[in-house]
């Protein structure tokens, strides 16, 4: 989804930018009345962008901010609030297009998406900036992990199916 950027904190603004864009677009499908299988084939790359985007926060960004940035609050309420969009996801990808609730519930992940990004890139990205951390170093394992993610989509639709079970 991204190309080359310069550092990691722009790496993972312009997967925020692209993932705004993808809900504008599935809202605008979901205001044309657009077909089911359309809506759904939208909400579901949405869904994977974002399992693909918290994955490499989770297992390699948060980690190190946490260390660097010494917020453990902050850093832990970007935990809770990946795991309340993660919930969201498995529920979508779980029904059909034309099943009850199903575009309030692309809604609303639209809604704590953008609530987290915003928070995310105004306090956690201002302190990482300013913590001195190798983001040029840290950007290149991002795009390392993106790459070995996307080519795996099935593996990681399975993976949240399955946490559905949990």
């Amino acid at each position: 989804m991204t190309a080359h950027h310069h550092d990691a904190l722009e790496l993972l603004q312009a997967e925020h930018h692209a993932v705004r864009k993808l809900f504008q677009d599935y809202r605008e499908l979901a205001t044309h009345e657009a077909t089911g299988a359309r809506r759904k084939a939208l909400a579901e790359q949405i869904c994977m962008e974002l399992t693909i985007h918290a994955r490499l926060e989770e297992e390699l960004f948060y980690p190190v901010v946490r260390d660097a940035i010494r917020d453990d609050d902050l850093m832990d309420e970007a935990e809770v609030e990946h795991a309340a969009a993660r919930d969201l996801m498995v529920q979508i990808l779980s029904m059909d297009a034309a099943e009850e609730l199903y575009d309030a519930k692309v809604t609303v992940l639209g809604e704590y998406i953008e609530h987290h990004v915003r928070e995310e890139e105004a306090e956690v990205f201002a302190k990482v900036r300013r913590s001195g951390l190798d983001l040029d170093r840290l950007a290149q394992r991002l795009r390392v992990r993106r790459a070995e993610l996307e080519a795996v989509p099935e593996a990681l639709r399975e993976e949240l199916l399955v946490s559905m079970m949990a």
